[in-house]
């Protein structure tokens, strides 16, 4: 008898299972048909769930982003007091250097006083500046010059020096009732006393209305490079001395190339130096 019950439930079993197979798709079909229809009709009962699913959660959610937050702020608070202790580091290394710089520099000035004293030194007299407008240019192949608006200045004069914050331009060559002409360097008339800051070898920097300017009357065994820096040497008092003026760029047989610092082609405004006698 058992065995006959337990046969016909096994039977009955596969029944109900083959029946669920051939209408498994169909079920389906119908949850998805309901769950649409759903979707489509009950949107403000899905809004309400998913609103209060939000504010059920989201304190929930805050409260485990707490110690993520804490372990952030901590690992950005000790980066920063590396970075705080790293550059404190840096700074004293060169407050260091420039104490020892500044020891340097008093020990040569006192050296220099002495020495001063000793020579019987006597002081090349100050210079002050005045500034003036570029108001036209004359570059061509036989002049290179630019004119400037001095109708407001004092004490313009011929043959003072013109300079931009660069190094120098040229020389005020001709003074009129408001306007002044410049010889500029590169002007096949210009002629500076000049000398290689390196090695203090002299030379002239002659114009020759091109970009660049020649440096000529210098020993032929001289060692001149390229990236020398040309100063003006203070030789028959036109030029105070120590001026930046350009760097050599070509070193070529009777033919040293000299590159100016001040951008001559577009300049606006420029510095006149006038000298003022010390009256000490």
């Amino acid at each position: 008898m058992k065995l006959k019950r337990r046969r016909l439930l096994f039977l009955n079993f596969s029944k109900i299972r083959q029946l669920t197979k051939k209408f498994a798709i169909i079920i389906l079909f119908i949850f998805a048909f309901v769950f649409m229809l759903i979707s489509k009709t009950d949107t403000i009962v899905i809004e309400k769930t998913s609103s209060v699913a939000g504010d059920l959660l989201g304190p929930i959610i805050d409260t485990l982003s707490i110690p993520a937050k804490f372990i952030a702020s901590s690992y950005n608070y000790v980066s920063s007091l590396r970075k705080t202790y790293e550059e404190n580091a840096k700074l004293k290394e060169e407050n260091k250097v420039l104490h020892e710089l500044r020891n340097q520099i008093r020990a040569l000035e006192i050296e220099n006083r002495l020495l001063t004293q000793l020579l019987n030194y006597i002081q090349p007299p100050q210079a002050k500046f005045v500034t003036v407008r570029i108001v036209a240019s004359e570059n061509d192949a036989f002049s290179n010059s630019v004119i400037a608006y001095t109708g407001d200045v004092e004490n313009i004069k011929s043959g003072q020096i013109v300079l931009t914050q660069d190094g120098v331009i040229g020389r005020i060559e001709e003074v009129g009732k408001n306007y002044s002409k410049i010889y500029l360097i590169t002007d096949i008339n210009s002629k500076i006393p000049v000398i290689i800051e390196r090695n203090r070898v002299r030379g002239i920097l002659a114009g020759d209305n091109t970009d660049l300017v020649k440096l000529v009357f210098t020993p032929i065994s001289t060692d001149i490079r390229v990236g020398d820096r040309i100063i003006t040497s203070g030789v028959a008092g036109v030029f105070p001395p120590g001026i930046p003026v350009g760097k050599v760029v070509s070193t070529g047989k009777n033919n040293i190339r000299i590159k100016p610092y001040a951008n001559i082609k577009n300049v606006e405004y420029v510095k006149v130096i006038e000298y003022v006698a010390d009256e000490n």
